[in-house]
């Protein structure tokens, strides 16, 4: 089995380089395309076999070195009580806005109220034994209260800061429930057979860094000490080059890097203890193909021989991106970074 990722995470030196790809599983594939005619995004995610398909998908036709299970970091709060919609962002018709609001709110069963998540995590384990590992993830309690605040996403993210400042024991009772789910969640999708875990605090950047010290950090480090040690830990924080000491506080195995910071300095920051994921920035993709190569070169120059690096984008591939120029990003990792 390829377990170079594996090994990436735990700081342990590789033949190559690892990559893979934040939301490699979508609709920049005609292979994804293809599948997603038959049902809506949320019908795809509830359905076991079709959502294991575009799992594996990247890893046939990108070669990539890990996949990540198809879901949303939306779907275990619906069974919360939230209406969830997407149009074609997720948005809830009855956002969380009172104390009231946090206390209807309950913690799903997850066997059987998100059964279909654990059941595509089974399936890709069999269809991906011997191949490559598989990772679980789930958003950070900060990037889902800003969703069930809001109610879809937002420009200034007004109406959570309101809470945060002037409802704090609304938001802290609503982060402390939402950490409670996501522990059980994500040591749940380990349980199925989740090889690596990805939080994803999408939003975590939006606050100052002493805000995110304050509002932010101690949920995440709450959620990452409850998961332990069984499998790493990937913590990705947009937007948060400006506080890599905070972000890692949080904990974790390894740090996501947007394309914002530069990898080398980051890795002289935080030390030889904290692997990186990261960081080429997604529009990238939209170069020609030698521009595509000496910007992977840059990357792997700035991290140097320094073991623990997996090569990711800085966030989410785009979806207008050539599924070509993707395949030769990957290609140009594992060719530019093989050790002698």
């Amino acid at each position: 089995m390829n377990n170079r990722f594996l090994d990436a995470c735990r700081g342990l030196p590789v033949d190559r380089t690892p990559v893979w790809l934040m939301r490699q599983a979508g609709r920049y594939l005609p292979q994804y395309m293809k599948v997603r005619e038959k049902c809506t995004f949320l019908q795809l995610c509830k359905t076991p076999d079709l959502a294991a398909e575009v799992s594996i998908q990247p890893v046939d036709i990108l070669g990539v070195d890990a996949a990540i299970l198809f879901s949303d970091i939306l779907t275990p709060v619906e069974p919360m009580g939230l209406k969830l919609d997407f149009v074609p962002g997720p948005v809830f018709e009855n956002p969380v806005r009172s104390m009231a609001d946090v206390a209807a709110l309950r913690i799903p069963e997850m066997e059987e109220d998100v059964p279909y998540v654990l059941e595509t995590i089974r399936i890709l384990r069999r269809e991906l034994e011997g191949r490559v590992p598989l990772i679980g993830f789930g958003g950070a309690p900060f990037t889902l209260a800003c969703y069930m605040v809001e109610g879809k996403g937002s420009k200034d993210f007004a109406t959570i800061k309101q809470m945060m400042y002037g409802a704090p024991e609304v938001y802290a009772a609503l982060m402390d429930k939402i950490t409670v789910m996501l522990i059980a969640y994500l040591k749940t999708q380990i349980a199925a057979g989740a090889q690596a875990i990805q939080v994803f605090d999408t939003w975590g950047g939006v606050p100052s860094p002493s805000d995110y010290e304050k509002y932010v950090l101690p949920y995440t480090s709450r959620l990452i000490a409850g998961l332990g040690t069984e499998v790493p830990v990937i913590h990705f924080v947009k937007g948060a080059g400006t506080m890599l000491e905070s972000v890692r506080k949080a904990g974790g195995d390894v740090m996501g890097l947007d394309w914002h910071v530069n990898l080398g300095m980051a890795r002289d920051q935080l030390g030889s203890g904290m692997a990186v994921q990261g960081n080429l920035d997604p529009t990238v993709l939209y170069g020609p193909k030698p521009l595509i190569e000496a910007e992977v070169k840059r990357i792997l120059d700035e991290n140097g021989d320094r073991p623990g690096h997996i090569f990711n984008l800085g966030h989410g591939i785009l979806p207008t991106v050539p599924p070509e120029n993707a395949i030769h990003m990957v290609e140009c990792v594992h060719r530019l970074s093989m050790r002698s």
